[in-house]
């Protein structure tokens, strides 16, 4: 009971066929490619994009500390 046999997926696979048609199948595979290329796509101008970003820049801190011990000073 806990396995399906062959016949069970040719009823399954007709019964689709009968609610969808072949038409519509072929469609909708064709859609789920597309979608697939599209994918890729944006996966690989996403890596082109990143190689092109500048390194990030960091701001030295010590200029920022100077001046919080003024501000406390003042005090």
């Amino acid at each position: 009971m806990g396995s399906m046999s062959i016949w069970h997926w040719i009823v399954v696979i007709g019964v689709v066929l009968l609610l969808f048609g072949r038409g519509k199948i072929s469609d909708l595979m064709g859609d789920v490619a597309q979608g697939i290329k599209a994918f890729k796509k944006g996966m690989a101008d996403d890596d082109k994009t990143a190689e092109k970003q500048e390194p990030v820049k960091t701001i030295d801190s010590a200029p920022q500390a100077a001046q919080r011990s003024d501000v406390g000073s003042k005090v």
